[in-house]
């Protein structure tokens, strides 16, 4: 039976430092690897030894299995767990930890490489009688092969990155028209991603559920199923909410499903945690899609509902140990959810965002699970999944779970970053969601065009609040002492401010109503009055009294600029009232700058082109996904300032289109 005594952790962030979480209570010392982007990184510090793989790019870090070795080879690491993506479901990998005498914690080789090819394993498992989805599978992959099969196939259909999985490569085409362009945009982006252009095709499935069931093997053959997941609630392909049990399973369908996924297992004789994955129609009947040679991202809903840590399984397994329980001795128990906290902005078209964690402050509540792999000072850079935390909540309920859940992603206190927090929550607390009857179509019907998503002002409280603690700081600096000295006395004229946030400019006026510890004021915004008191500020926290109730809020000031934990999460302002008229020029309506810090894998326009409002000029990759920069008016190109390749900073100027009049 294979031993091990140090296990080397092949991956980054939250999972990395789950991993090590069971690992170190199970006795075995851990090593951590890490990127030059990651020096300062949450699991690095974790981790009894770490060493450095390389600069940040992925391709010359995480994804150099050559690195890997070497650090396993420098730190006597004698077993490895790769995590989830990156290596976690690569052959090639498995192969050469074999060949270096180091336990790999996942399948086999051979059941890596059948499953990680969506194409190979939906071939395996029609013979093997699993119900698969209508498609195309072959190895002739030119457009005029796969245009004929889109044609026999039928539209709406699905375009799949053979060799992907999170929603990378993937595209929906509902008609021919579109088949060419979506072809061309699957393939770069599974190339980009996974090194293989290789595509399928499938009948698109209306509106199904996502339903995943966790399987577990061992090197003697036994294999069990724990459960399910509902993973329905995507954006994009990828997930955003994860639940077990299924809202709609009954035990009848569960048996048939996880037979069925017992079945796929069982024909590649899997060993480790795997999951397989179903599409469910509202008429009961499932389909396989793929499954997933590692441990999910969405493994702690199984594991809060039937009691068992899947990492310490794996480990045992590993080891050549038996599962330690049997199909008839797993139990299920009330209902747990989990949400992604990702650094993105929902009222931008969820572009992911760069920058600064300055205060991270996970909820502690009962029942309230928190994976996560931040520190307060590191960056959130452009290389990395812009996954930031998993937030998973259980209740004796599917109620209790989802507003538990609602409410520890609303209190998780993350500034400097902007943050999914509010879509997320309003996600939980839609009526639809609550009733257990989202499907795939939930997000993009729903929340397409939904409001709340829009860009919200500062209220005239969180404004209130803002000013205070500016004007606090302002005026302690001004005394050159701390706490709340140096207050304007009682009837002095008022101080206007101008705070800043994002393009908008708003008015604040404070009037000193009692100068004492702990000043009284009146602020007005706009048409609004609100008497505030600052009760205590320390840097981090600060307690206000507006009309009479007492708020705590969390804060960060750096110079004249606060970010202030509002309502709708990352609130920051800026305190303008000194700017020079003029010194803060908006960019011209032609300018398309890069969103955030990325590569440019396209330019298809050249200076002196003609081009209309929203037609695509540039496409960017940042963190792991392509996104299209298009026109904001018509025009003609003036500049073109990057080529193909260039790797271009937060706000650089790309291409200048001059409006036609």
């Amino acid at each position: 039976m294979p031993s091990f005594n140090k296990i080397l952790i092949a991956n980054r962030g939250e999972i990395a430092c789950r991993v090590m979480r069971t690992a170190q209570a199970l006795g075995y010392r851990t090593v951590a690897v890490y990127s030059e982007a990651d020096t300062d990184a949450r699991h690095v510090q974790l981790a009894d030894e770490a060493v450095c793989i390389g600069p940040a790019p992925v391709g010359q870090s995480y994804l150099s299995v050559a690195a890997i070795l070497e650090a396993a080879r420098k730190t006597g690491a004698d077993a490895v767990h790769p995590g989830y993506g990156f290596l976690s479901e690569n052959a090639e990998f498995a192969r050469a930890c074999e060949a270096a005498g180091i336990v790999f914690i996942g399948p086999t080789v051979d059941a890596i490489h059948l499953m990680g090819s969506k194409r190979l394993s939906k071939l395996a498992m029609l013979e093997a009688g699993v119900p698969c989805i209508p498609g195309y599978e072959g190895a002739e992959q030119d457009d005029a092969t796969l245009a004929r099969e889109a044609g026999r196939i039928g539209y709406p259909l699905m375009i799949k990155a053979s060799a992907g999985g999170g929603g990378r490569g993937m595209r929906l085409v509902n008609g021919a028209d579109e088949l060419t362009t979506q072809l061309r945009t699957a393939r770069s982006e599974a190339l980009n991603a996974f090194g293989s252009a290789e595509l399928i095709l499938e009948k698109a499935v209306i509106q199904p559920r996502h339903v995943e069931i966790q399987v577990f093997g061992d090197r003697q053959g036994n294999l069990v199923y724990l459960g399910e997941r509902d993973c329905s609630v995507q954006r994009r392909h990828q997930k955003v909410i994860e639940e077990a049990p299924c809202p709609v399973m009954t035990p009848e369908l569960r048996q048939a499903m996880g037979d069925a996924a017992v079945k796929a297992a069982r024909t590649v004789n899997y060993v480790g945690a795997g999951t397989v994955e179903f599409l469910l129609d509202a008429s009961g009947a499932f389909y396989f899609l793929e499954m997933n040679t590692r441990l999910q991202v969405e493994h702690p809903v199984t594991e809060l509902i039937t009691g068992q840590d899947l990492v310490a399984w794996q480990i045992r397994v590993a080891e050549g140990q038996t599962l330690p329980l049997k199909q008839d001795e797993i139990r299920l128990d009330g209902h747990a959810m989990e949400v992604r906290l990702y650094a993105e902005d929902p009222a931008a078209g969820f572009l992911p965002q760069t920058g600064d964690v300055l205060r991270w402050e996970p909820a502690e509540l009962e029942g309230i699970r928190i994976d996560h792999g931040l520190v307060e000072g590191q960056a959130v850079t452009p290389f990395y999944d812009p996954m930031l935390a998993k937030v998973i909540a259980w209740g004796a309920t599917r109620e209790e779970a989802r507003r538990k859940l609602a409410r520890a992603v609303e209190d998780c206190v993350l500034l400097g970053v902007r943050g999914n927090q509010r879509f997320l929550a309003n996600l939980l607390r839609h009526p639809q969601f609550a009733a257990g009857e989202a499907t795939t179509a939930f997000i993009g019907e729903t929340f397409g065009a939904d409001p709340s998503l829009a860009p919200q002002p500062a209220s005239p409280a969180e404004l209130a609040m803002a000013a205070t603690l500016l004007y606090q700081a302002s005026a302690a600096a001004s005394a050159h002492q701390g706490g709340l000295a140096g207050w304007r006395s009682a009837g002095s004229a008022p101080w206007r401010l101008t705070l800043r946030q994002g393009e908008q400019k708003h008015s604040v006026e404070l009037a000193v109503q009692d100068a004492g510890q702990q000043p009284r004021l009146l602020t007005r915004v706009n048409d609004a009055e609100i008497a505030i008191r600052l009760l205590s500020a320390d840097g981090r926290w600060a307690v206000l009294e507006l009309d009479g109730v007492r708020r705590r809020v969390a804060y960060h000031q750096r110079a004249t600029q606060l970010w202030l934990f509002g309502q709708n999460g990352n609130l920051e302002l800026q305190d303008v009232t000194h700017e020079p008229a003029g010194g803060q020029a908006g960019a011209a309506s032609g300018t398309v700058k890069a969103p955030m810090d990325g590569a440019i894998v396209e330019v298809l326009v050249s200076e002196g082109d003609r081009v209309g409002k929203g037609q695509l000029l540039v496409v960017l990759e940042a963190m792991k996904m392509e996104h299209p920069l298009k026109a904001g008016v018509d025009g003609v190109i003036r500049r073109v300032q990057v080529s193909r390749g260039d790797q271009v900073k937060s706000r650089q100027l790309l291409v200048e289109v001059e409006e036609a009049l």
